[in-house]
């Protein structure tokens, strides 16, 4: 057997695979000899059907595969001794002239091959660091808000401001009928506000859904229906109120602090700001990296250049697919993915210049910190190690979660190389702030 590549540029080669009858013929004899001593055919005593006949009845299915197997396993091994990084899988050139019938084979493939290219890190222009913090009045809301939760309802009469409202919402056109609680204080129309304070259990408001709320996203809760039909919605609901409670907020005392952050782990008012501080900027680190996580990406596809063999993968994402595409949807395809794969061939460069690997051990012990963590939310704060181990270990069992671990850990390990190698700009705001400047 013998392979030959033919360089046609940078990105694409042919590769010509040559099999001779000396490469299979043995293989082939073998098989049609076993299959000489299991024939079952009609006119002939099992083991005595001529050869002749075994090679006219299989003969040819067998070479087929015998070659394809011979073809597929050796064109691997050449890719992988010349060390060829390859994009998509070869594709096999149509040969108009090819003969099973012959003795000698040549088989051709196209190449789609990487690009070479070097990346810096520390990019022209920084990209922006957030670091985001709980300012006084965030953690002001966060104790009223606390206070509310573990606070105690006292039923009234007479709606005020301020008070929290249990009642019917509906409209028959809109097939609305849904059991609520209504905060005033969630409720943005004034006009809205103004008809609900006065009014007492029994008494029904006519409410117009458009701007009714602070929040866009509490009509659906309200009203029961998706999010999608809320968006809009600009109709007029009736509110049957059947209660009216006003929520007397909670004492700030060690009653609370051990209800809400578990004994003795805050004892004053001042501990317990500090505490919402903490664990605020905790979770809005995990945001500002997320965020600075894609930035860098972005940037590196931006200012990192190079072409890909385009015309190959196109032909491979055509040929490739449970359905063969057009030319037009191959295209489209391939637009689509195109950023994706950059990223792809970045990310694979980094990790390889940088020696950056995920040993088993290191993998376990990061699936044990998010089991952990989710335990946590749970109430299972101080769960045993051997639980862990245990859970780890059939959590990592599992294909799929296993590789969506070793994902989210090397995103861990490429943020630590950011955050060092970087051109990165700091920059500290108020939560408010960053969702301002990030999501506008």
């Amino acid at each position: 057997m013998e392979i030959q590549k033919e360089q046609i540029d940078d990105l694409n080669a042919i590769v010509t695979v040559a099999i001779t009858k000396d490469d299979y013929n043995d293989k082939v004899e073998k098989i049609l000899k076993d299959y000489k001593k299991q024939a079952d055919i009609p006119g002939f005593r099992k083991g005595q059907v001529p050869m002749g006949l075994i090679k006219k009845q299989y003969g040819k299915a067998v070479l087929v595969d015998e070659v394809n197997k011979l073809l597929q396993d050796n064109l691997n091994k050449y890719l992988t001794e010349e060390k060829l990084d390859v994009l998509g899988n070869p594709l096999p050139k149509q040969q108009d002239n090819f003969n099973w019938d012959s003795d000698n084979f040549s088989f051709e493939f196209e190449l789609g091959l990487a690009p070479s290219f070097e990346v810096a890190l520390k990019t022209k222009k920084p990209v922006t660091q957030y670091n985001i913090v709980a300012d006084k009045k965030m953690i002001d809301e966060q104790v009223d808000r606390i206070r509310k939760q573990y606070g105690k309802l006292i039923n009234k009469e007479i709606i005020s401001k301020g008070d929290e409202v249990n009642g019917v919402f509906v409209n028959a056109e809109e097939e609305i009928e849904n059991k609520t609680t209504l905060e005033l204080s969630n409720i943005k129309s004034k006009k809205a506000i103004d008809q609900l304070v006065g009014k007492k259990v029994g008494d029904t408001v006519v409410l117009k859904t458009k701007g009714l709320f602070k929040e866009d996203y509490n009509l659906s809760g309200a009203l029961g229906i998706s999010r999608e039909k809320a968006e809009k919605l600009a109709i007029e609901v009736s509110f049957t109120i059947e209660e009216i409670n006003e929520r007397e907020s909670a004492v700030l005392d060690q009653e609370l602090f051990d209800k809400v952050f578990g004994k003795d782990v805050v004892s004053s008012e001042k501990e317990l700001r500090k505490k919402i501080k903490e664990d605020s900027e905790k979770q809005f680190e995990q945001q500002s990296d997320q965020k600075l996580l894609n930035d860098i990406t972005e940037r590196l596809i931006e200012t990192i250049k190079f072409d890909l063999p385009a015309d190959f993968l196109k032909k491979w994402i055509q040929t490739t697919g449970e359905n063969p595409l057009t030319d037009e949807e191959a295209n489209d395809e391939y637009e689509k993915s195109e950023k994706g794969l950059r990223y792809q061939l970045i990310e694979g460069k980094i990790i390889k210049d940088n020696n950056i690997e995920i040993q088993f051990e290191e993998l376990k012990e990061f699936a044990k910190g998010f089991i952990k963590s989710q335990m946590a939310q749970y109430g299972q704060l101080n769960p045993a190690e051997e639980e862990l181990d245990g859970i780890a270990a059939r959590v990592l069992g599992n294909q799929d979660e296993a590789r969506r671990l070793s994902e989210q850990l090397m995103s861990q390990k490429l943020l630590s190389l950011y955050k060092e190698k970087a051109n990165l700009k700091k920059k500290e705001v108020t939560y408010d702030n960053f969702v301002k400047e990030v999501y506008g």
